[in-house]
């Protein structure tokens, strides 16, 4: 799978809903009922970042529940990438990139959705492939108004702005002509996930499913 096919195949993914739940799973045995509960309330794509433990039972937990399309965060080795697809991933997001990880990740046919942070990193990626990319860390490096401004001298490339992205400020984003989705961990809450609150987070899920360009 070549970066161009796999942006696109990544892209038609991030179309189904405008936010991508970016979860962080400290306790495996409940993965399954917080994808059911996010797919529920109309979120496909969920994110689950390698930053504990139990992120790779997670992943193979998740990736049984019908409807999800699950991915492996925080990806940055190549050591990452196989176990993250060993586990069940079928996309890799990436803080930013390098020529190790996506050189593995094309190896293995794992889609990658890779971070960039300024127009050169945007460009290098592009120049590669990959047309669809995070914008990280979206709020600490200018947001809404930096995103704007790639859109003019960089057109051919979408973004999914990630970092200090929330339920306030993601119509903002997605008002921008570059922008198909946001990143966000405010759809899936450490307190309701840690006290199996799915009602709730079915219901975050769907105000987050509902957002629209401001």
């Amino acid at each position: 799978m070549t970066p161009e096919t796999a942006s696109e195949r990544l892209l038609g993914v991030a179309r189904k809903a405008p936010v991508i739940p970016v979860i962080v799973v400290d306790d495996a045995g409940k993965a399954r009922d917080l994808a059911h509960a996010l797919v529920t309330g109309g979120l496909y794509a969920l994110e689950i970042t390698l930053r504990t433990a139990q992120a790779l039972d997670a992943i193979k937990a998740m990736s049984d529940v019908p409807g999800a399309v699950v991915g492996a965060g925080t990806l940055l080795t190549p050591d990452d990438a196989r176990r993250a697809q060993d586990a069940g991933a079928t996309f890799g997001v990436s803080p930013g990139s390098s020529d190790r990880l996506l050189d593995a990740c094309e190896a293995m046919d794992l889609a990658m959705l890779p971070g960039a942070a300024t127009a050169t990193e945007a460009m290098a990626l592009l120049e590669r492939g990959y047309s669809f990319q995070k914008f990280f860390p979206a709020e600490a490096i200018g947001g809404v108004p930096a995103l704007k401004g790639l859109s003019g001298p960089l057109p051919q490339i979408t973004f999914c702005p990630t970092g200090g992205v929330s339920l306030a400020n993601a119509p903002s984003y997605l008002s921008l002509p570059n922008t198909v989705c946001v990143g966000g961990s405010w759809v899936s809450p450490k307190a309701l996930v840690d006290a199996g609150d799915w009602d709730g987070i079915t219901k975050l899920a769907a105000e987050a499913a509902a957002l629209t360009a401001s």
